[in-house]
């Protein structure tokens, strides 16, 4: 389950009217968006935080098909759902959207209307608890509960068991403080004996592992352990 509350969209497209006109319908729709107007600008974003991408394929410099198909190849957006807003719309190049893994291919003009369908419909059936797959991220950090996985920017990090529940707990609950008795209570075996101390190592041996978002894990004195963002 991702917990951004807003399902995130990311808008491409070099015309910058159109992207204003998305842009606002989408937000009033209750979809927190972004917008960039070109692939390059597009990949200077963490776009793996996004939920869909809006894609149009015909921009100066690299088109919507060429950017697709690079994310296509990473890992860390291979699974990224994309619909292609374009004038492009014969078959053959549908086909080769579709090709390129597109979920859906909106030719121009089109209809607000249509695009809110279109969009909704996506993300019904691409959302983590439409394909069963439970997630929970902040920017570039990304555990996958299915797979008991967590990366970091794409790379992947080995963590222990106890340092992987460490991460999920505060994840879950970020903003919330836990004091040493509630982190050890949630984390470890009640029939386990640990002092407070194994719990303050386990979460700085977690946090060497989470690089750049080691300072997202934060002591208050007296208190406990937060996630901040």
């Amino acid at each position: 389950m991702r917990l951004d509350m807003k399902q995130k969209i990311l808008i491409i497209d070099d015309e910058q009217d159109l992207c204003e006109i998305l842009q606002f319908n989408l937000t009033t729709a209750g979809y927190q968006v972004d917008t960039v107007n070109s692939g390059e600008e597009a990949l200077k974003k963490d776009i793996k935080q996004y939920d869909l991408l809006l894609l149009d394929v015909m921009m100066p410099g690299m088109s919507g098909f060429e950017l697709a198909a690079g994310l296509k190849l990473s890992e860390s957006t291979a699974n990224l759902p994309i619909i292609f807003l374009t004038a492009l719309g014969d078959e053959q190049d549908k086909l080769h959207g579709f090709d390129l893994g597109a979920d859906d291919y909106i030719a121009k003009p089109f209809s607000i209307r249509e695009v809110l369908a279109r969009v909704k419909a996506v993300l019904s059936r691409t959302s983590p608890a439409a394909t069963n797959v439970q997630v929970l991220t902040y920017e570039g950090l990304t555990m996958d509960l299915t797979k008991m996985t967590v990366t970091v920017d794409g790379n992947p990090v080995q963590l222990t068991k106890t340092e992987y529940e460490l991460l999920k707990l505060f994840l879950e609950h970020r903003g919330q403080v836990f004091s040493r008795q509630e982190v050890l209570d949630k984390v470890w075996p009640h029939d386990v004996v640990v002092t407070d101390r194994t719990v303050d190592v386990n979460i700085t041996r977690m946090r060497k592992k989470i690089g750049r978002y080691s300072s997202c894990i934060v002591t208050r004195h007296g208190f406990g352990y937060l996630f901040v963002v």
